[in-house]
């Protein structure tokens, strides 16, 4: 490993390239120790089985040094959040501190996503900080989880809490903890999510001590500075490579809840010798739905959508972002003003990562995808479960189809790239809530054409067993279809339905409303945009699709331009004469415009 070095970086110092590694490679497993301790300590299904949780170290100013395989849209949201932890506590820390936030507007995102920070010491010295963001099943507010995306205020959506100490110098502080326990609705689900963290913080304390005292404070802290030049140099070494220019795009979130009319997100990427300029100009102003996103989360949707990009040994450390500048208009979605409603604003990060990423595939086609699902669809419901005696909370997030890629098709119910989750599954949703699924599927035809297909949307049917049961639905990409790249075609519409056998009715992307038992609620999610021409796919996988039942033969005929037999198989020679008509056709109508 060659060991960049900088002008900044302290001149009687020179890292040893061997114990560079050892420690970036220690960095490394603590921070995923961290992340194992949370999923096997944690009570909710959406911590432990879903995985909406993140973990990383920061040295002593708060600057993030590595950070788990969690989520990766939490973590570039770290900086700002490690900001107000330092303004507020750096002069008065102490070892057995813990501090927490939650509060969108003091360095939080949204009111589920608990930042848990533990200043480290050694020797009575601070040497760093363990941090871990969970997103917690309940946080009060009008409606069970906390996420809906029709609240117009933040203080519908529940608990606000500024930075705070959790522990002071080791004693718990029972008067937050009371607060917290009073105003949730699964107090013992969201104070065990809440120890999970303060063990896993504990955890990342422990072997960051370890790891000093093998190496000693000064020798250690001067390896951290050269861990973030080198992420900094090996991310402008990769910019360095692009042309220069501006590369812009648009994209879409199909509304707010309030109204249908489309909601544009904006970017403009300036490449400039090696570092990035992202200008989210020309986004939509603020919006009444809670689908506003703080600018913190902005920026770590535009980060994460670049590190994409990325060679793949660049770290993932705070020295990225020293070549990434990101603004956005104020009072915008993108930088909302207080109190603008953010509960549901991953789905704008989402789009905020399609909209970097489409900028990014004029720049760099080669590693990048087209559009997946539009982001995780959530479907949240709250309410009395007889049976039991106990309230219940369920968010379930349905993670779907990525787009294809430049070599290869996109996959399918898999985590969208931003995040790195997981599906549910069935048992577990079962067993804990009242409710039955009755289909969890691939849904046939919803992938967009191209030489390399998306993948496809996923279906999944609850029938809900409660009584008066408040359901939340936060979807997109019902009439905005996720892109396709160099030719592709975009992929198919998601579609929520009301009792499908039955009455059959549409319903829209968000909304908040009682059901009564027996309601069957239907998710179809969107396909993933498709990569080149779909006239170029190779029949053999046009076969391989029809085989295993993810396009029918009237869509293979309708993009493929596949012809068929008698016996209903491909014919090879009779379809590639009929895409040389097709492509010649369509070059005649491109040369008539």
């Amino acid at each position: 490993m060659t060991v960049p070095t900088k002008a900044h970086a302290t001149q009687d110092f020179t890292p040893d390239p061997v114990s560079f590694a050892v420690i970036k490679s220690a960095l490394d497993a603590i921070v995923d120790e961290m992340a194992g301790t949370v999923m096997r300590t944690a009570r909710s299904p959406i911590v432990r089985d879903v995985l909406d949780y993140s973990c990383t170290l920061c040295d002593s100013r708060g600057q993030i040094l590595s950070q788990a395989k969690t989520v990766a849209l939490h973590l570039g949201a770290v900086p700002d959040a490690m900001e107000m932890i330092v303004e507020r506590f750096s002069t008065t820390a102490c070892e057995g501190d813990v501090y927490v936030l939650n509060d969108p507007y003091a360095g939080g995102m949204h009111l589920p996503d608990i930042f848990m920070v533990k200043p480290i010491f050694h020797q009575g010295r601070l040497q760093g900080y363990s941090v871990v963001i969970a997103h917690h099943c309940d946080m009060g507010g009008r409606v069970p989880g906390s996420n809906a995306a029709d609240s117009t205020e933040i203080f519908q959506e529940g608990l606000r809490i500024p930075p705070l100490r959790l522990f002071d110098a080791g004693k718990r502080n029972e008067t937050l903890f009371d607060l917290i326990r009073t105003n949730v609705r699964l107090p013992a689900m969201v104070l065990g999510d809440l120890d999970a963290q303060y063990a896993t913080c504990r955890t990342g304390e422990r072997e960051l001590i370890r790891l000093i005292e093998r190496y000693g404070e000064a020798e250690l802290q001067s390896y951290f500075d050269a861990l973030l030049d080198y992420g900094e140099v090996l991310t402008r070494k990769s910019i360095a490579a692009w042309p220069d220019g501006i590369y812009t795009f648009e994209d879409a979130i199909d509304g707010d809840g309030f109204t249908t009319e489309p909601i544009p997100i904006c970017c403009a990427i300036t490449v400039k010798h090696d570092g990035l300029e992202i200008d989210f100009a020309g986004s939509s102003p603020q919006v009444r739905g809670a689908i506003n996103s703080t600018f913190s989360f902005t920026k770590s949707s535009a980060y994460l959508a670049v590190r994409c990009a990325l060679d793949r040994d660049v770290p993932n450390n705070a020295g990225v972002y020293r070549a990434i500048s990101v603004t956005a208009p104020d009072h915008s979605i993108l930088k909302p003003d207080l109190p603008a409603p953010v509960a549901a604003r991953a789905l704008t990060g989402y789009r905020v990562v399609d909209c970097v990423l489409g900028a990014l595939s004029k720049i760099a086609p080669a590693r990048l995808m087209a559009a997946g699902e539009g982001g995780n669809t959530v479907l949240s419901m709250g309410g009395y479960d007889k049976e039991t005696g106990e309230h219940f909370v369920l968010v379930d997030m349905i993670n779907g189809a990525w787009g294809g890629r430049a070599n290869k098709d996109g996959i399918e119910a898999i985590t969208n790239p931003a995040q790195n989750m997981s599906n549910l599954p069935i048992e577990t949703l079962e067993k804990r809530y009242p409710l039955r699924i009755e289909e969890y599927s691939l849904r046939p035809d919803s992938c967009g054409a191209g030489r390399f297909r998306g993948g496809l949307g996923l279906t999944r049917t609850y029938r809900i067993l409660a009584d008066d049961t408040m359901l939340q639905v936060r979807a997109d990409r019902i009439t905005t279809p996720p892109y396709g790249v160099d030719g592709g075609l975009p992929g198919g519409l998601s579609r929520n339905i009301l009792n499908p056998e039955t009455e059959n009715t549409p319903l829209p992307g968000k909304l908040t409303r009682n059901v009564d038992k027996n309601t069957v609620i239907r998710h179809e999610q969107a396909g993933g945009g498709g990569n080149g021409d779909p006239l170029d796919r190779h029949l053999e996988a046009i076969a391989l699709d029809l085989k295993e039942s993810k396009i029918t033969p009237g869509y293979a005929v309708r993009y493929h331009g596949v012809v068929f037999d008698v016996h209903g198989d491909i014919d090879p020679g009779a379809t590639n004469l009929n895409q040389s008509r097709l492509r010649a056709a369509r070059d005649t109508s491109k040369e008539s415009r």
